[in-house]
């Protein structure tokens, strides 16, 4: 992991200056000529008399909707066999397609979907209402139909497949939503992905609250979301005068590695002149082909320019910014995405001194920041391995978190080693009832390690882990697998993070806390510890009963007040890290 030892820096928001002066020019241009054309074909030859109007072909009709039962195939044949292995609980193609069939009368309530026994031979299909009689033998088995009605006319009927192929039941699928389509206008002006959304959503609703299918563009945005769009540099743009400014530099960009600053002037792209230019219309010349190769200039004020020839990147967005609040640090983590864990190392760099070759351990004293101050509120996470990676920046050594599912490769234990890269630094974790999943996992650990003190509300509390599976059609599925477990052995789901100072409690109530720890007590300890004793699973009651002591609220001003004060006390820190139980006294996992 690399180290950029560079200042901190305090980005600006990116400037947006709209281009409209020219192209609102051009419009009106376009229009005057629109209006002089219109004009001058409303004239006869002489001016005094219109002319006979010309008929007109009308424009033709739209084409109809198309149901694509192929790629509907291909996506559900994919689909049961990427969900069958790894699913928390065992469930068969039968259950999921049954489920997942309901999504027709959520589109169209006037469709339903039922299951009953057949006394029909094996094999006999009934369509359209329609059926068609045999014989059954003595000894044959008996079969179960799959019918689509709406209302009471039968659109569709099958047999079910005998076999759990899942070829057999995404053909049973489509051809029930095919029959579907055919007879509901609804379903047709809803559209063939809305059928396979309609599908997922009900499926899902059996299972669990995260697991979700998203179809091909949303799904695109969020990947996009999590490692980046088109290749560019780094860069966000804005003008001064007739001059292009860098506003913002993202640490996780070519720029960055590069020393590009902020404030500095970008005064050609690929030897085009910026002067004159606008920010967004610069900005797209920064934006090409990933791997291509762009030329800056680039010019501090007073200085010669200087060329960088970079490679454009997929760069993901920032998810950590830097500020910091009288001696303190902090450090506010947003998401994490594919380099979250990257961002938090360089900014520890530059607020912690590092060994030197001269002087490999530093002296007592040195090295070490006055506090950090990891701000998760409002982060609803992201990429579980950058939460363990955070941790591992601040460890020496441990588990961070372990999973547990039904397909073995969902098991895992997260630990870590490596060394601590803040020397020791105090570190404060700011919750709220809005921090979830990775964020979770990174309090929870520090926590437990008695390496952080958590300060806030109960979090969330989604302590399930989904694997994401690519369709045929570029949607994807997020299915939960594995369910985190604390390094102390209590489940997250449900319970959430419950934090060893209150702030939901009111004023009184923390300012009680504080003091109370200063003179070496944990007025929380109590629910901290209750909440570390509990072991999956934990009925719904004893949830609530846990919650309770410190209600999930939205954070506020009072965190971070709290954290400073925290921080300015080494008798409350200590005694706050330390109402958290040691690896000896918790119990067994």
């Amino acid at each position: 992991m690399r180290h950029a030892a560079r200042p901190v820096t305090f980005f600006m928001p990116r400037s947006r200056k709209a281009a409209c002066r020219v192209a609102l020019c051009l419009t009106v241009c376009i229009m005057v000529l629109a209006v002089q054309s219109g004009t001058a074909k409303a004239q006869t030859p002489t001016g005094n008399a219109p002319a006979p109007a010309t008929p007109t072909a009308a424009p033709p009709p739209p084409a109809p909707p198309v149901f694509s039962s192929p790629i509907t195939r291909d996506v559900l044949v994919a689909a049961l066999g990427f969900l069958e292995p790894r699913t928390l609980e065992a469930h068969s193609a039968r259950d999921f397609c049954v489920w997942g069939l309901d999504g027709l009368t959520a589109i169209d309530p006037t469709l339903s979907v039922t299951i009953t026994p057949s006394a029909a031979a094996p094999g006999v299909v009934h369509t359209s209402g329609t059926a068609v009689a045999a014989e059954k033998p003595a000894d044959a088995p008996s079969t179960t139909t799959l019918s689509v009605l709406q209302g009471q006319t039968v659109l569709f009927s099958r047999t079910l497949p005998s076999t759990n192929s899942h070829t057999a039941w995404a053909d049973l699928v489509t051809a029930a939503m095919q029959a579907a389509w055919q007879h509901s206008s609804t379903l047709r002006d809803a559209g063939s992905d809305a059928l396979l959304q309609g599908f997922f959503d009900e499926l899902f609703n059996h299972l669990d609250p995260y697991s979700r299918y998203l179809g091909p563009s949303p799904a695109t945005s969020d990947r996009t979301r999590r490692t980046g769009s088109t290749g560019t540099v780094g860069l966000s743009l804005g003008q001064s005068g007739r001059n292009i400014v860098i506003t913002a530099v993202n640490a996780n960009g070519p720029a960055w590695e590069a020393g590009i600053d902020t404030g500095e002037h970008l005064v050609s792209v690929n030897g085009r002149s910026t002067h004159g230019q606008d920010a967004a219309t610069v900005q797209e010349w920064l934006e090409g082909d990933e791997h291509s190769a762009v030329t800056l200039g680039i010019a501090a004020k007073g200085h010669r320019p200087t060329t960088f020839k970079l490679q454009r990147v997929q760069v993901p967005p920032e998810t950590v910014f830097a500020s910091t609040d009288g001696p303190f640090t902090v450090l506010r983590v947003t998401s994490f995405s594919t380099q979250t864990a990257e961002e938090i190392s360089q900014y520890i760099d530059q607020v912690v001194d590092e060994p030197t070759p001269d002087a490999p351990t530093p002296p007592p004293g040195k090295g070490k920041a006055a506090g950090i101050i990891l701000d998760l509120r409002g982060d609803r996470g992201g990429v579980l391995q950058q939460a363990v990676t955070t941790a591992a920046l601040l460890l020496d050594h441990g588990v961070a978190v372990t999973t547990q599912g039904r397909n073995p490769l969902a098991n895992h234990i997260w630990a870590v080693q490596g060394g601590d890269m803040t020397n020791g630094t105090p570190v404060v974790v700011l919750v709220d009832g809005r921090t979830a999943s990775a964020a979770e996992i990174l309090a929870s650990a520090l926590a437990d390690h008695r390496r952080a003190v958590v300060i806030g509300s109960e979090t969330l509390g989604k302590g399930l882990v989904q694997v994401i599976g690519q369709m045929p059609n570029g949607g994807e599925l997020f299915v939960t697998w594995s369910r985190n477990q604390a390094p102390l052995g209590w489940p997250i789901q449900g319970l959430g993070v419950m934090p060893q100072i209150c702030t939901s409690l009111g004023a009184d109530a923390l300012q009680a806390q504080l003091s109370a720890l200063k003179a070496g007590n944990s007025l929380q300890g109590e629910a901290v510890q209750t909440a570390r004793a509990a072991r999956y699973p934990v009925p719904v009651a004893k949830i609530l009963e846990i919650r309770k002591h410190c209600p999930a609220a939205i954070g506020s001003d009072a965190d971070m007040d709290a954290a400073k004060a925290l921080l300015s006390s080494p008798a409350a820190y200590k005694a706050a890290l330390e109402s958290v139980p040691d690896e000896n006294s918790a119990p067994l996992h």
